[in-house]
């Protein structure tokens, strides 16, 4: 056998016996720009993740949707073409009814509160429920306080919303909530909304202040209103597949970068809030208001009512409200 001959039965043998191993690849994707907090937390945890297993697990980060909507990567996230997603509660409710509880108004009665119940053995139990559905949950991130925003009046008490046309997103819970709110419900994709707010077909939206500025809805509508009704968590969702390609070491890794991510993320999302009303106020002429909460946690109170049918979510809503 020649020198050549030798060397490559050597490599052969090396790699028959496991010591050379190729980087384990994964894809991660999610509908959200470049600049924005959640994507600036997800190229932490590749970075992170990348650094700790030596290189051996390497993630690539797609942005902007180009793999599709949450629904189509989810879907991509089943049959294996995608590893890892970030992807809100509301669309997670098609995969298991228990994320319904997460689009409640006013599960949560402050961020404090939020973070408590996100970082302690309640999500635990989140992000195993989805494990049937063949991907389970690595980490949240906060996606902000949500509340109206109009381009004619502020809304101050749920009366105001009498008439206007309300951009939500697709949820039964979204609409059910503008309903009992008086407002007439208008489900859009997200990226729909600046057109259609420009154009008259809806009057006005629901979202975090950040959607006056990175999304330019600021330039539309002239009323923020702070009546906090929703903090809906997004999700940092692996599949089962791709889990079990990593050694149990490299899932440790995996996990902790994760939660580190959202570490991250909340210095980041707590800036850009406060960038967001500062601008939408000095620079786009928005006006905020702050009214009285307890009003619109009366109109919705049918909503808790109708969900807690659910003995699940009855469960956890109620381990959810015990939290201070």
């Amino acid at each position: 056998m020649n020198k050549l001959m030798m060397g490559i039965a050597a490599v052969a043998m090396m790699v028959t016996a496991g010591n050379v191993n190729a980087a384990t690849r994964m894809k991660l994707a999610h509908n959200l720009a470049e600049d924005h907090p959640t994507s600036q937390a997800l190229q932490h945890f590749v970075d992170e993740v990348e650094q700790k297993t030596n290189g051996d697990v390497k993630i690539k980060l797609f942005l902007n949707g180009v793999l599709g909507s949450e629904r189509e990567v989810l879907e991509q996230l089943q049959n294996g073409a995608v590893d890892m997603t970030r992807v809100g509660a509301s669309s997670l409710e098609n995969f298991d009814s228990i994320f319904q509880a997460f689009t409640l108004p006013y599960l949560f009665d402050s961020e404090d509160t939020f973070y408590k119940v996100m970082e302690g053995p309640i999500a635990d139990k989140i992000y195993a429920a989805s494990k049937d559905s063949g991907f389970v949950g690595l980490t949240f991130f906060d996606g902000g306080a949500r509340s109206f925003y109009t381009k004619d009046r502020p809304i101050n008490k749920p009366e105001d919303l009498k008439g206007e046309k309300i951009r939500v997103m697709n949820s039964h819970t979204s609409i059910r909530m503008v309903e009992l709110m008086g407002g007439t419900p208008t489900p859009l994709a997200y990226g729909e909304i600046y057109t259609a707010l420009q154009q008259g077909v809806i009057d006005g939206a629901e979202n975090n202040p950040t959607a006056l500025t990175l999304g330019r809805h600021g330039e539309v509508v002239k009323y923020y209103s702070f009546d906090e009704h929703g903090r809906i968590p997004d999700f940092l969702v692996i599949s089962n597949k791709a889990m079990d390609k990593l050694t149990p070491e490299q899932q440790a890794i995996v996990k902790e970068a994760a939660r580190n991510a959202t570490k991250f993320h909340r210095g980041l999302w707590e800036a850009a809030v406060k960038t967001a009303i500062d601008e939408a106020q000095n620079k786009l002429h928005v006006q905020i208001s702050y009214p009285e909460k307890a009003p619109f946690r009366e109109a919705v109170k049918p909503l808790y009512d109708e969900y807690r049918k659910d003995p699940a979510i009855n469960e956890l809503v109620t381990e959810i409200l015990a939290v201070k």
